[in-house]
C-alpha cells in the first residue's frame, strides 16, 4: 500500500488525465466570473493555490492578468509549466505545502478552485491551516474566492450516484462511499488511470462543509464579508443561491482592511 497521502499519489503523473476529467471543463466560464469579482482590474497580483496543470492561472495571464500558482504536486506543476511555455506566457509555478505558503500580504486575491487542497486533508485542523495560510497571503481588503464540498448535499443525496452521473469514459470513477454524519467525511474507494498507464486504487477521505462552518471559519480569520453560493461547473453567479442539490459551494470572502 502507498504510504503517501491519498491526494498526493492521485496526483503524480496525472497532468494529461486531470485535464480531461470532466470536472475541469468550465475554466473560461470561471474565468468570467472571476474577472468580474475582480473588476476586471488587471494591476492585481493573483495567487492560485493548488494551480493543479495551471488552467485557471494560465486563462488569466493570457487574459492580462498577474498570476503565480502554488501546488503540491511537482508532476501537475510541470504540466502547468509545460502548457505556460507553449502558450508563451511567463507564470511563476512554486511547489509549496498550502497549509504553509511562503507569502505575508503579498497578493490581492487568492483563488483555490476545484478541491485542489482545501477540503482533503485528513484532519480539520489541517484544513483549516490552509485558510489560515490563504489568508495571510493577503493584503488588507484582500478578496479570496474558492470552491469546496456543500456538507448539505450527501444528507438529501448519494455522492456517489452524483459522480457516477458525470464521469465519461477514461475519467476516475467512485465507490464504496460512505458518509460519515458525525464528521460531515465521505470515505470511498477511487480509481483513476495515471499518465503512464498506472492503475491507481487510492483510500480517499474528503470532508465536508456546511455554510454556517465556513463563515465562522472565515471570520475568525479576520474576514468580514463572506458570502456563500452554489457553484456550477463553468457557470458561477452570483444569483445562484446555495441548495441542497448543490455538491459544491462556492465562497467569496473579503478580509477587512
Amino acid at each position: 500500500m502507498d504510504k503517501k497521502p491519498w491526494y498526493e499519489s492521485l496526483f503524480e503523473n496525472y497532468g494529461e488525465k486531470y485535464d480531461q476529467e470532466n470536472f475541469t471543463q468550465g475554466t473560461l466560464g470561471e474565468c468570467d466570473f472571476l474577472e468580474s469579482e475582480f473588476d476586471y482590474n488587471k494591476n492585481i497580483h493573483i495567487l492560485d493555490i493548488g494551480c493543479g496543470t495551471g488552467r485557471h492561472s494560465i486563462e488569466l495571464s493570457k487574459r492580462g492578468y498577474r498570476v503565480s500558482g502554488i501546488d503540491l504536486s511537482e508532476s501537475q506543476l510541470a504540466k502547468a509549466r509545460e502548457k505556460a511555455l507553449a502558450a508563451g506566457l511567463s507564470i511563476p509555478f512554486m511547489q509549496a505545502d498550502a497549509r504553509n505558503l511562503p507569502f505575508h500580504a503579498e497578493f490581492e486575491a487568492a483563488i483555490m478552485l476545484c478541491e485542489g487542497g482545501f477540503p482533503l486533508m485528513e484532519t480539520d485542523e489541517m484544513n483549516f491551516e490552509i485558510l489560515k495560510s490563504a489568508a495571510r497571503t493577503l493584503k488588507p481588503g484582500g478578496t479570496l474566492i474558492f470552491t469546496t464540498l456543500n456538507g448539505l448535499f450527501p444528507i438529501f443525496n448519494s455522492i456517489e450516484q452524483f459522480c457516477a452521473s458525470g464521469s465519461l469514459e477514461g475519467n476516475a470513477t467512485y465507490h464504496n462511499n460512505t458518509f460519515d454524519v458525525m464528521t460531515f467525511r465521505d470515505h470511498n474507494i477511487t480509481e483513476i488511470t495515471d499518465d503512464l498507464g498506472n492503475h491507481k486504487v487510492l483510500e480517499c477521505n474528503e470532508r465536508y462543509y456546511i455554510p454556517s462552518e465556513i463563515t465562522w471559519l472565515l471570520k475568525s480569520l479576520g474576514f468580514t464579508t463572506i458570502e456563500i453560493f452554489g457553484a456550477k461547473l463553468g457557470a458561477f453567479s452570483r444569483n445562484d443561491k446555495l441548495t441542497t442539490s448543490d455538491f459544491e459551494m462556492l465562497v467569496i470572502a473579503r478580509l477587512g482592511v
